[in-house]
This record gives structure tokens, C-alpha cells and sequence, in this order.
């Protein structure tokens, strides 16, 4: 059966008509999230990467303003704990390790400027695995390094993501 081009087109206007009146949207890959605040305050250190990534993701939004302080914000970040963990998943025949297991544990929750839990304390925890080779420990340490990196820009979006469902009425 050929179809013509006229037939392909009328086709395709209504696949694109049925999918916007359905409210079909791309979630879009630039991983930011529209917050429900104007102003944010993040409760870590400006040292810290994971306060630096929050904070550079906040911007990115580009509907919240980073806070100075949690009296001007109306909503704080407080990263409770965050762990970076590894285990062995296997061995080879001689005992030697093959195979990690790395973690990455993140807890944290959101208060209103005046203390009140927008969200209660969250556990957010990341798993991956990696290969393991002795006679290229250094660039296994790097990997390793570059795994638990992107583990917690994951994190950042998933603190993100859970804060833009918050209501702060």
C-alpha cells in the first residue's frame, strides 16, 4: 500500500494535534526543574560540590534566586548526611577483586524561612557498579572518582525533582 505524501502529512498533523490537546510535553534534556519558590538557600558551604552544583542547577531554572541567607529565602535545602560507600561484588579465581559495587547516600530536606518541614528528611541513594583491573589501579581510582561525580549530579536532580512537586502554601 503507498501512502502520498498528502495522506502522510494529515496523518502526522493529527498525531501532533491528538498529543498536545492530550497536554504531552518533552521533559526535556537540560535536567532543570521549575521550583515552586522564588528564592532558595542552600545550607552548605560554598566549598562544598555538592552545594555548588545545587546552587548552579537553582540558577539554571531560572525562576529562583539563590538566597543569602535562610531568614530571605522561602525555602532551605539541608543536606543531613552523604556517604560515599564501596563493596566487592566479585572476585576472580585467584581472589583477586574484579568487580565494585559504589554507593552514594544522600538525606536531606526542605524547611520554610520559618522552620516549618516542606519536606521531610529523604533518602536518595545511588548505586553502580564498576570493573576493577589491579594493573590499571590509577585510572580505576579516576573512573571511580567520575562515578561517585555523577552519582551526585543525580542526586542534585532528584532533590530538584522533589522539590518542584512541593506546595509552599
Amino acid at each position: 500500500m503507498h501512502i502520498t505524501s498528502r495522506a502522510a502529512r494529515v496523518l502526522i498533523l493529527a498525531a501532533a494535534l491528538t498529543l498536545s490537546a492530550c497536554g504531552f510535553q518533552l521533559r526535556g534534556s537540560h535536567g532543570t526543574s521549575t521550583l515552586p519558590f522564588k528564592s532558595v538557600y542552600v545550607a552548605l558551604p560554598d566549598t562544598s560540590l555538592l552545594g555548588t552544583e545545587l546552587r548552579r542547577y537553582i540558577r539554571a531554572s531560572g525562576n529562583t534566586t539563590i538566597a543569602p541567607n535562610e531568614k530571605e529565602a522561602e525555602a532551605t535545602i539541608q543536606v543531613l548526611a552523604e556517604n560515599r560507600n564501596r563493596s566487592i561484588l566479585s572476585i576472580n579465581t585467584q581472589g583477586r577483586i574484579r568487580e565494585y559495587s559504589l554507593f552514594y547516600i544522600l538525606r536531606f530536606r526542605v524547611v520554610d524561612n520559618r522552620g516549618r518541614e516542606l519536606l521531610p528528611p529523604t533518602d536518595i541513594s545511588l548505586k553502580r557498579d564498576m570493573s576493577y583491573n589491579e594493573s590499571q589501579a590509577i585510572a580505576k581510582e579516576k573512573e571511580e572518582d567520575m562515578q561517585y561525580r555523577d552519582m551526585q549530579s543525580d542526586a542534585v536532580q532528584h532533590i530538584l525533582r522533589r522539590m518542584a512537586t512541593l506546595n509552599p502554601a
